[in-house]
């Protein structure tokens, strides 16, 4: 059931996650769907509670971890259905107010493992909010706004100054 949402998502939008339109390509009764997900937002719930998140332990060594943090969010953003997945949450969450949580949730889960690696590292939570949003921004622009595959490279110039910061 959360596939065939999940692909009615990709190709539809978030506004097709409707009982009717569930039932409509699964067959499963509306019945059903509605005793486990009521409204499209639970659907958007569901499908973000199975998304899978890995996030590896810290090698204790910052800078190769927030290399391969970077590495891993890129390639997320680059293939279906992260990256897809969050351009419905954004268009979702800018016409329904019940979809705003989803989509925080949803991208404080792509940013955990950044978070874990400067946590690691003994950075301040100020300072990990800001090395984080330096990081990551610019790939979530590029993936969500521009329609341009993430500036990997300047992500990781971003971790060297990142880095460099942390060790002043």
């Amino acid at each position: 059931m959360l596939t065939a949402a999940l692909e009615l998502l990709l190709a539809e939008g978030a506004a097709a996650l409707t009982a009717q339109r569930l039932h409509q390509v699964t067959g499963v009764s509306r019945s059903t769907i509605y005793r486990h997900w009521p409204t499209p937002g639970a659907v958007l719930a569901a499908l973000i509670d199975v998304a899978p998140l890995p996030i590896g332990a810290p090698t204790g060594e910052p800078a190769q971890d927030l290399h391969a943090a970077v590495d891993q969010l890129c390639d997320r953003l680059r293939d279906r259905p992260v990256g897809a997945f969050l351009q419905a949450l954004v268009v979702a969450a800018a016409s329904d107010p019940a979809a705003v949580p989803l989509r925080q949730r949803y991208v404080t889960d792509l940013l955990a493992p950044f978070h874990t690696v400067l946590r690691a590292a003994g950075a301040p939570a100020k300072d990990r909010e800001d090395a984080v949003a330096a990081i990551v921004s610019p790939l979530l622009l590029d993936a969500l706004l521009l329609d341009r595959p993430a500036a990997r490279a300047r992500a990781h110039r971003m971790v060297s100054v990142v880095c460099q910061e942390l060790t002043a």
